[in-house]
């Protein structure tokens, strides 16, 4: 999908989510719920989320130019992180304000809340399937969802407390359904940060073995070696690969490169392979030495018929 298109989907999704945001504000105060207010306050981290998703998408589309090679794609995971890290922080908050509201509830309007709740669920299922519109492989934009789904999970948890207070007057649940939703909160933020901390620390792809794809890659006719062998990404859904290719004496150093990269592309969906390939030496050329190559040989070690190093 276009960015453009993302960014129309994402600014309606921000648009919803402010509006209603004011007023459930407004009758958070007035019907005294937590719940209400826990909801409020993950529907302006959901406003931050997409705006801080708008303006990495923006930083994103720059051209690569100056001392930023690979352009400026990671800030849209500093993004996603920062969407994380906010789930985590308004969690903490809204657990002690629950925690609080337990031991001394306040009397709660829960047909006021009950109302409000409702609405929201209809206004976060909207602007949930805005954002499913979007591209989702994207980190940025799935942190962004997340913050959304949430919250549409919270307002069905503060729906069902308002008809409970409501009906029963047990003022508790409501400090119960915001519990429910700091719940919630936390597994998207853990689960944001941690994808987002794999690839700031250059960690493989999830759903790339780098044993497995250099098995594959030695498994090439003519090829002897591969060492210096990594795998990271420059954003979310852009794998990039290198390593040292050492082919048999007398080989097409050129054919084995061209054939790796078109494996790599299809097998993998790594289209981004930088490969130095190099003859290995006559004198050892079934157990070439990478120490011989490389002047500090690094990352995944791979030699026909010879398990990974």
């Amino acid at each position: 999908m276009a960015p453009d298109a993302d960014r129309r989907w994402l600014s309606l999704s921000l648009a919803l989510i402010v509006g209603y945001m004011s007023v459930e504000v407004v009758v958070a105060f007035a019907a005294q719920s937590m719940a209400l207010l826990a909801d409020a306050a993950h529907m302006l981290s959901d406003a931050g989320a997409i705006a801080l998703a708008l303006w990495a998408m923006r930083l994103a589309s720059r051209p690569v130019r100056g001392r930023y090679t690979y352009g400026l794609k990671r800030a849209e995971i500093l993004s996603a992180q920062a969407n994380g890290l906010t789930l985590l922080l308004l969690s903490a908050w809204l657990t002690y304000e629950s925690i609080e509201r337990l031991f001394d509830p306040p009397e709660v309007g829960g047909t006021l809340v009950l109302v409000t709740a409702l609405a929201g669920v209809a206004v976060n299922l909207v602007a949930a399937w805005c954002m499913s519109k979007a591209n989702r492989s994207s980190l940025n934009v799935e942190g962004a969802f997340q913050h959304i789904l949430t919250d549409l999970y919270g307002f069905i948890a503060t729906a069902v407390s308002g008809a409970v207070v409501m009906t029963t007057g047990f003022a508790r649940a409501d400090s119960i359904a915001s519990m429910i939703v700091v719940v919630l909160m936390v597994r998207s933020g853990v689960s944001l940060v941690r994808a987002s901390g794999r690839i700031f620390l250059e960690a493989a792809p999830a759903d790339l073995d780098p044993g497995a794809v250099g098995s594959g890659m030695v498994g090439h006719d003519g090829v002897v070696e591969v060492h210096d062998l990594h795998i990271w990404e420059i954003t979310s859904g852009q794998p990039v690969l290198s390593a040292h290719v050492l082919v048999e004496p007398g080989g097409d150093c050129h054919s084995v490169r061209k054939k790796i990269q078109g494996w790599l592309r299809e097998d993998h969906g790594i289209t981004h392979a930088t490969l130095e390939v190099d003859h290995a030496p006559e004198r050892n050329a079934d157990t070439a030495d990478a120490d011989q190559h490389c002047e500090e040989p690094h990352g995944v070690v791979l030699r026909k018929e010879s398990p990974v190093g």
